[in-house]
């Protein structure tokens, strides 16, 4: 079966009610697609976690190099890394216990994203927060 992304209602309660959110792939660079989203979660009031194994800070925030490495509970991941690295992560995602995993634009793998499922994780691929909520809000 194909992989299907949740409705919007269920996305626009994934914008509106998660609070803490590891960026994984987070650039410090501000001219990265990484760097303004997570900006932009930021200024949405998203708790946001960098995570990036040859950065040390990014938007002011200690950056993590993996999300094994990240203190505490994480709501949702969201990926800017290529799709060969999802698989990886999403294994670290359920071992962290997020409730969402979420890979953007262009980024995806359906095996991942099944064992995500499977695990109780609720997948959002190849879209981008910014524009859904744009489009839903």
């Amino acid at each position: 079966m194909a992989f299907r992304n949740p409705s919007d209602d269920m996305i626009r309660d994934i914008l509106a009610q998660t609070r803490r959110i590891a960026v994984v792939g987070c650039s410090p660079n501000p001219t990265r697609d990484s760097h303004r989203i997570a900006r932009w979660l930021i200024d949405k009031g998203h708790d946001v976690v960098p995570v990036n194994p040859r950065a040390q800070d990014v938007l002011d925030r200690f950056c993590y190099p993996s999300l094994r490495d990240v203190p505490g509970p994480i709501e949702m991941v969201d990926v800017f890394r290529r799709s060969e690295h999802v698989a990886e992560i999403v294994e670290q995602a359920i071992e962290k216990g997020a409730k969402i995993f979420w890979t953007q634009l262009g980024i995806g793998d359906e095996r991942a994203a099944a064992r995500a499922q499977a695990a109780g994780i609720t997948v959002v691929m190849d879209r981008c927060p910014a524009i859904e909520y744009g489009r839903l809000f």
